[in-house]
């Protein structure tokens, strides 16, 4: 099993932010060319993204669901891709001590020709891969985290405001 961690500067409800806006995961999801549904219930399980895979022309209509979500610490996915096959991905979001949140993501390819390549490349190859994805992850969970400072929202924090004082 793949296991790729990033420190990220935000808390894990600004990641689960992204997580839970489905409409955004071909942004930081290495190799989802586009998205063309989104459930109404996700991230709840169950649910489903229905992605496409791949560079244009060549594209292929995939889903990946939700198999387990514990917001905003854990979220586990099955992804498809075929012809590649399927996979399993958890992503683990745990406070840091210096701040911030330590993510976590962990892969591995469960069936079709995935599963046939030996654990070893498999390794390699999908952290290469989530190196890039919790990068991207990061770009966006700290940037809404820093425009939700700016602008009053929670920024991972949650902000307690004073109602306006009667004339």
């Amino acid at each position: 099993m793949s296991r790729t961690t990033r420190h990220m500067q935000c808390s894990p409800e600004d990641v689960f932010d992204v997580l839970s806006d489905g409409w955004v995961y071909a942004t930081w999801v290495v190799g989802a060319a586009r998205i063309r549904e989104v459930d109404r219930d996700w991230p709840a399980a169950g649910a489903q993204i229905h992605h496409s895979v791949g560079l244009w022309p060549l594209l292929l209509s995939d889903t990946t669901v939700v198999e387990r979500v514990d917001a905003p610490r854990e979220m586990q996915l099955r992804v498809r891709a075929w012809p590649a096959g399927e996979g399993r991905v958890v992503i683990r979001c745990v406070p840091s001590a210096q701040g911030g949140t330590e993510v976590t993501m962990e892969e591995r390819g469960t069936s079709g020709p995935a599963a046939l390549v030996p654990a070893q490349v498999q390794d390699v190859a999908l952290h290469l891969r989530n190196t890039e994805a919790l990068r991207r992850l990061s770009y966006l969970a700290e940037s809404r985290a820093r425009r939700d400072d700016d602008t009053g929202g929670h920024g991972g924090v949650a902000r307690v405001r004073k109602p306006p004082e009667a004339p």
